[in-house]
């Protein structure tokens, strides 16, 4: 029942803000546009195994580095493989480790920047200073040390950007809460008697939603980008696995060659996807705050 309740404040919390999205100017455009693109490309993804003409790990379907053409649409790679199989394919990876690190980021970052401030004292002092000597890596450089111990694989490639981005949940979520639990309302609640438990899941967490909601899709479309680099850098699955990073490495040795095409449409998708989650995290950012409405 009380779970029932958090959802339904939720709810009340993000609904008004999505409402006819195309009256609320530039923020609610950019939501619309970013998700349509986000959405065709997950269609297409999860369309693949029916939608492309061959099979993207199949050497010699083709000449080898042959251009675009009728038959070929995007073109082959050094092996003969088909490009446009690869690009409807190659997506799958990404959605994948994006979607395992945003949960990882919302599993351990969210609660630890709602804890942490909630409390005050040591334990926020302890977790802030954990947390910035994370946030003071570079963040490709620190997931590339991390991939590199945990070797690869999916959940590692997720659980390495992941160590990168849950300081900036904790970041976010712990300057909301220093500034809601000073409100009158959850002081009154306090002076009530609400324990300390029922003040911040029922009073602050339904408030910091669109915050978590804003970070979480901007950090789908870093985890897009880095997953590509570390994929780039060889720290991604095996190369058997059609994956867009991969098509990135190899596109990039043979552009002295002339061969433009490897590396272009795999270059695009990431280039669309990571755009995709950019506008949808930008409008809802603008949406959701009212200084930057204003």
């Amino acid at each position: 029942m009380k779970n029932e309740k958090l959802q339904g404040r939720i709810v009340v919390q993000l609904l008004p803000q999505l409402r006819n999205l195309r009256q609320r100017g530039l923020a609610g455009w950019a939501i619309l546009i970013g998700a349509a693109i986000v959405a065709a490309m997950a269609i297409m993804t999860v369309t693949s195994p029916w939608i492309r003409p061959y099979d993207p790990i199949v050497i010699n379907v083709g000449p080898i580095l042959s251009p675009p053409s009728a038959q070929f649409p995007l073109g082959t790679n050094h092996l003969g493989q088909d490009m446009l199989s690869r690009v409807y394919s190659g997506g799958a990876i990404m959605f994948q480790v994006a979607v395992l690190s945003v949960i990882v980021c919302l599993v351990v970052g969210v609660p630890i920047g709602l804890f942490a401030s909630y409390l005050g004292g040591y334990t926020d002092k302890v977790a802030s200073l954990v947390m910035d000597s994370i946030y003071a890596f570079p963040g490709l450089v620190l997931a590339i040390a991390i991939a590199a111990m945990l070797g690869p694989g999916v959940v590692n490639m997720a659980l390495s950007i992941a160590v990168v981005y849950v300081p900036s949940y904790f970041r976010i979520i712990r300057s909301q809460v220093l500034t809601i639990k000073e409100l009158p309302y959850v002081e009154a609640a306090t002076i009530m008697g609400a324990k300390s438990r029922t003040t911040l899941f029922r009073y602050i967490l339904p408030n910091v939603i669109p915050s978590i909601v804003a970070i979480a899709t901007i950090n789908f479309a870093d985890a897009v980008l880095t997953s590509a680099g570390l994929t780039f850098v060889g720290l991604g699955l095996p190369v058997s696995t059609p994956d867009w990073g991969w098509d990135l490495t190899y596109g990039r040795r043979l552009l002295p060659s002339g061969a433009w095409w490897v590396i272009a449409f795999p270059g695009l998708m990431v280039v669309l996807l990571a755009l995709g989650f950019t506008m949808m995290g930008e409008g809802l950012s603008e949406l959701f705050n009212p200084r930057l409405q204003k």
